[in-house]
């Protein structure tokens, strides 16, 4: 049956699927769409009580409840300066040191990190023994992705790809799942060197947003945009920790690259199908050197 699936998944027309699911999830059907949000709530057991607005008929298109913003608190943000939290709820897919520029994926895969990055070089050269996270936003998870650590952007780029479904399933079947999807790759200026936000798109993620760009997929093309952002001045883009950097309309992946040396270690309990809550305590960082 897992080959079945699998199989399903490369004969499907992903794109046109993932767009036409994105115009009903769009559209504001008021009934209807309250139905439809009642039927996600029971089908994967949502607790509303969490969400600013915790009554279906308060949503007025599925997209405004996919991506429910929570009650304020409900998420505390560890403030410890050390300390660099889950930037999402998830499940941690895998983590650990980037090798020769290739991150593990699942049991016989592996990936590249150029690739990933949609083969910008010199970005994939700031990670160069560092280390990766992938964490896995299963559909009843709030949808609302958070800076991990204060950052100020430098770099935007989208990479087109397919839309494989990005679960567990695929992940351990489909070799370079997240390099072959289409994804956004935020790259941050951290007091602990670049941080790589790589937004991965997956079958029916209909949008993929940023607080500073808006929308940036749809629409889709073949060919790769950058976007250069100054880190200084009145235009620079800071984020503080826990600060919302953006959002996915369905569920998928973010991928997280650190500089070499910027972790000391991860979190007690944090390890591949580690429960994650946004704001909670993700790893240890190397402590900065002495201004002696």
């Amino acid at each position: 049956m897992d080959k079945v699936k699998i199989a399903l998944q490369y004969m499907l027309p992903k794109h046109l699927l993932s767009r036409l699911v994105g115009k009903l999830a769009a559209s504001e059907a008021g009934a209807l769409t309250t139905a439809a949000i009642k039927w996600f709530i029971k089908q994967y057991k949502i607790d509303m009580s969490e969400a600013a607005q915790s009554e279906p008929e308060a949503y007025k298109s599925f997209n405004d409840f996919f991506t429910r913003a929570l009650k304020p608190g409900i998420r505390p943000i560890n403030s410890v300066a050390n300390i660099m939290v889950h930037p999402v709820d998830g499940a941690v897919s895998q983590l650990g040191p980037i090798k020769d520029g290739r991150i593990f994926q699942a049991k016989g895969h592996h990936y590249s990190s150029l690739t990933l990055l949609g083969d910008q070089a010199e970005d994939a050269k700031r990670f160069e023994g560092g280390d990766f996270a992938t964490i896995y936003l299963a559909p009843k998870d709030y949808h609302r992705i958070h800076m991990p650590i204060k950052g100020t952007l430098s770099k935007m780029t989208y990479v087109p790809g397919e839309l494989f479904s990005v679960n567990p399933l695929t992940a351990r079947h489909v070799p370079g799942l997240f390099a072959r999807n289409e994804r956004v790759v935020a790259i941050f200026e951290t007091e602990r060197g670049p941080l790589a936000m790589v937004l991965v798109g997956a079958t029916i993620v209909a949008s993929i947003e940023t607080v500073w760009a808006g929308t940036v997929t749809p629409p889709t093309g073949k060919q790769v945009f950058t976007w250069d952002y100054p880190t200084v001045g009145p235009d620079a883009i800071t984020l503080d920790k826990g600060e919302e950097m953006g959002r996915f309309k369905l569920g998928s992946t973010v991928v997280m690259l650190f500089a070499k040396e910027a972790i000391d270690t991860f979190a007690e309990g944090v390890e591949p199908e580690a429960v994650t809550r946004m704001g909670q305590a993700f790893a240890n960082l190397k402590d900065l050197p002495s201004a002696d």
